[in-house]
């Protein structure tokens, strides 16, 4: 019970702010702008404690094409009483603004946030990454890609790191190249508007007519082509629908196949990394029991 009521909390969001849902506990800081363009936006809760206070940061889903950083249910307040500061953050949408401009959005709010260490009392070393769906997918590639920071830059944001302590993710996609995930999961996975969305395209039959020319985008954010030992941890927690092909397209691009492509792939190369699958544990980590339990161990929460 525990497990699910903290899953609950850390990952469920919604569009739609439902009339008798409580208000939400306003942030420290709400819509700070942290890069040029409308939907780079974020809201920060600062959590009290002695010295410099850890953070995790939530990258919200909708397939890149939809989606906000409210969240019902104040998740944020299980972290602030365990000492952690939290953010959510905002970041432009597919297919107007295509790759790489949702996960580079969230990238930049990653170094943002760092420029803001000594003001918001954050550690640096301890900084941490969630989300769902496409927030999983681009926290995974976050964590996994080698860093973007550039020292050169005349932007003092840009000059920060984009690497986190570590990151735990509910559903998320560890590949969206159409010709690598078809053969894992079948056709249905590709009738989700995320796979030609995410490279500007209205319709599946155009991204694949295209696909020479998208190829690199699909390669390059597919957390599952980065894994290294070098990587930081990870905690995935996935649906418990094995079957395969997948029966529509939700269920594809959910799918929990997708943990355990990744999971094996980093055991191969050495990377810690936890897979939790589905309700009943049908498949579950050896060290830790939910991804609470995880992330309190990688923010190092007393």
């Amino acid at each position: 019970m525990r497990g699910m009521l903290a899953l609950a909390a850390l990952f469920l969001a919604t569009n739609l702010r439902a009339a008798d849902s409580p208000p939400r506990d306003p942030p420290t800081r709400a819509e700070v702008v942290y890069g040029p363009h409308a939907r780079n936006v974020l809201d920060f809760w600062q959590a009290d404690g002695d010295g410099p206070r850890p953070l995790l940061v939530y990258i919200h889903g909708g397939g890149w094409t939809g989606g906000d950083k409210f969240q019902e249910g104040n998740p944020q307040r299980t972290w602030l009483a365990k000492g952690v500061s939290y953010a959510a953050i905002n970041y432009r949408l597919a297919p107007g603004d295509p790759l790489p401009a949702p996960v580079h959005d969230a990238a930049r709010a990653v170094q943002f946030l760092r420029t803001k260490a000594i003001e918001w009392n954050i550690d640096t070393k301890r900084i941490c990454l969630t989300g769902g769906s496409a927030g999983a997918c681009t926290a995974m590639w976050l964590l996994c890609h080698d860093d973007l920071a550039d020292p050169k830059s005349q932007d003092p944001v840009l000059r920060e790191s984009t690497r986190a302590a570590g990151a735990a993710v509910f559903r998320g996609q560890t590949s969206i190249d159409p010709k690598q995930i078809e053969p894992w999961l079948g056709p249905n996975v590709l009738q989700h508007r995320m796979i030609a969305a995410a490279v500007g395209e209205r319709t599946m039959e155009e991204a694949l007519k295209y696909y020479a020319q998208h190829r690199e985008v699909y390669a390059e954010f597919s957390p599952y082509n980065h894994v290294s030992r070098d990587d930081p941890p990870l905690f995935m927690t996935c649906d418990s629908d094995l079957t395969v092909p997948s029966r529509h397209a939700s269920h594809g691009i959910h799918h929990p196949l997708f943990g355990v492509k990744l999971k094996e792939k980093a055991d191969s190369v050495g990377m810690e990394c936890h897979l939790l699958v589905g309700k009943g544990a049908t498949i579950k980590p050896k060290k830790y029991q939910d991804a609470v339990e995880f992330l309190e161990a990688i923010l190092r929460v007393q």
